[in-house]
Formats: C-alpha cells, structure tokens, sequence
C-alpha cells in the first residue's frame, strides 16, 4: 500500500498504518504540550494511543477470522487516525454468517475490557484541574484501556451503517426483509446518525467530523453495490461481454496505444501475441509508459500478463466481485475454450443502467 507502514503478515493478513496516523501522534504531542505536561507524561500519552492501536487492530483481527470460518479471505487491515479497516473480499451473504463477523469485532474489545475488569474498579481516574486533561501514567494506564476498549465496543456498536452496530442491524433486518432493503434501511439511518456526528463534532472532538464523513461515503457506497448486486443476479458474463473490441499486437509501438486511447472510448486493450491473448493494458499503463519508456518502445514492455479469464455462463455477479477483488482492467470470457469477448467495468455499468431502466 503507497504512504503506508507495513508489518510482516499476522495470521496471514498484511497490516498497514496509514501515513495519516502521524498526524493523530502530533496532535496528541501538541495537544499535551500547551496542556502543561512534561515529557514523561506526553511519552507516557503516546504510549498509551499506540497501545489502544494495538487494540484497535485487534478488533479487526476479530472481524478478519471470524470471516475466514465462513471461508471469506482479508485482503489487509489498515489503521487511520480515525480507527482500522479490515478489507475482507466481501461480506457474508447469509445474514446470521454477517452478524457472526460484525460482532466479532465489538467482542474482542469486551475480551480485552474483562481481562483487566479487576484492576478497573481500583482505577485513579482523577483529572488534573491545572491542565484539564487526563494524565496517564504507570497507575492508570491498565485501568484506562480497560475502559477505552469497552467505550471503543459499545461506540462500533452504534447502529450507524457501514459501523459494526449498522451491519448488525443490516443482519437482523435481512432475516425478514432481504438484503437489499434491509441495506437501504441501515444505511438511512446511517446517514442520519453520521449528520449527527458531524454536527457534534464542531463543537466537540473534531474526528467526530471524520467518522461522519466515513460513515456517509461508506454507507453510500455499500447501498450502491447491494443494489447492484440485486439488479444483476440474474444476468452472466454472456450478457455482458463486448464482441467487438479493440486489442493491439504486442509488438506495436506505445505511439499506437496512445493513439488508440485519444482516438476512441475505450480505456482498457486487450494485448495480443500474432492474435491470441497475450496481456492487457490500460490508460493508467500507457501513461506510465509515456513516463519510463521511450514511445518507439513495445507495448509488450507495460503490458499487464495477468490475464483473468470466465465461462459466458459465469454469473454477472461473480464477475463484478472478481473485479472488486483483483482491481483488473478487463476480463477475458471463454466459449468452449475460444475467446468470445471481454468485460470491462464500463461495460458493466452501462448494462446494470439498461437494466434498471427496462425495470421501470
């Protein structure tokens, strides 16, 4: 992942701290800083936020194995200032498999709060009137993560789609409604629960802002697919795929690619070896090679070989989640072992708005 730390696999899952999570060291430091406190109490401060990171990522692990008893692989996990994101390949379909994985996140935490629960009740929460701040140190600071990880569980559990707690009540509202109502009602009442947070966050912890901004874009986008998702299901790699498309011998010039990208609609070739699939290409590799190569140079040199291929009779929807899994350019569609045609994602889209207009 580009401007990112990344960690040796645990579990076999990658895990990445955003360059954005500096941002929230810094601030703690400054913030520390016109507080009053001296250095051992502002290193005993960042500690303590690594520390809770540490239980952050945690709670992602609990999401990420839970979804791999359902066979769901995680491609990473990633922290931000704002908390971590565990990217699993997809969500459970099976309502009662989806409330497994978004509660086994919460769970950790409760785990997490409960190993330390004896030494919370003799805690010393006291605030410093002097700094209005709570100084953490070597005799609270069990005690506050103890705490902090059941506020970290019960806030993910806030209904407020894509959270843990929206996609609890997505999973119980698909055991009567279906999956695409149930989505649509999680993530209205997401949306509304994210203004409240944006609001609230002007006149008290600025992430709140953040957190709002991620909830709305997250629950937009997670409607959209679902959506997506239903007016397809129907539909296979047949009713999709382009006929007549436009490849390029591997032996052409990058001058022929450009031209081919300036002079039409497509954005993506399929690169050919004396006419059989070779590689592919697309606008974000032409232009790279525009970069690193001379133009007189092959496009045998920026051409992906990583060629995907499915049966015409392949569900769309199958499909569609390749795309989301491989972040390919196009894909290739065989007939009794022939290339019939390639789908790319311009061709999806334009086929799901044909469809959902023949609907109504």
């Amino acid at each position: 992942m580009k401007r990112a730390l990344s960690f040796p696999k645990i579990a076999g899952i990658d895990v990445h701290i955003h360059w954005t999570f500096s941002l929230l060291i810094v601030w703690i430091i400054y913030n520390n800083m016109r507080a009053g406190l001296d250095t051992t109490q502002i290193i005993w401060s960042v500690l303590f936020i690594l520390s809770l990171f540490v239980c952050v990522t945690l709670h992602e692990f609990g999401h990420a194995l839970a979804a791999r008893r359902y066979g769901i692989k995680t491609k990473d996990i990633t922290l931000y200032p704002i908390g971590g994101v565990a990217r699993l390949e997809k969500m459970p379909d099976k309502p009662k498999q989806e409330l497994v994985v978004a509660l086994a996140g919460p769970a950790v935490n409760f785990i997490i709060a409960t190993l330390l629960s004896p030494i919370i009740l003799n805690a010393d929460f006291a605030m410093d009137e002097s700094s209005k701040v709570l100084i953490i140190g070597a005799h609270n600071f069990m005690p506050m993560l103890g705490m902090l990880n059941i506020t970290l569980a019960v806030f993910n559990l806030i209904p407020a789609f894509p959270m843990d707690g929206g996609r609890v009540l997505r999973a119980l509202l698909a055991m009567k409604l279906g999956r695409v109502q149930a989505t649509k009602i999680a993530a209205g009442i997401g949306k509304l629960l994210a203004f409240g947070f944006i609001v609230l966050g002007f006149y008290s912890n600025p992430f709140l802002i953040f957190i709002g901004l991620f909830i709305i874009l997250g629950a937009s986008a997670e409607e959209q697919m679902v959506t997506t998702q239903a007016l397809i299901v129907e539909l296979t790699a047949r009713n999709a795929m382009m006929k007549d498309f436009t490849s390029i011998e591997k032996e052409a010039p990058i001058s022929k690619a450009i031209e081919l990208l300036l002079g039409g609609q497509a954005k993506s070739f399929l690169v050919t070896d004396d006419g059989s699939p070779y590689g592919m290409i697309d606008r974000d590799d032409i232009i790279r090679g525009v970069k690193e190569f001379d133009e007189h140079q092959s496009v045998q040199h920026i051409a992906r070989r990583e060629l995907i291929w499915v049966d015409i009779a392949t569900p769309l929807h199958d499909v569609f989640m390749e795309f989301r899994r491989t972040r390919t350019p196009l894909v290739l569609v065989r007939d009794n072992n022939q290339l019939a045609g390639i789908i790319d994602t311009d061709n999806i889209a334009e086929l799901i708005m044909i469809h959902n207009a023949r609907r109504h």
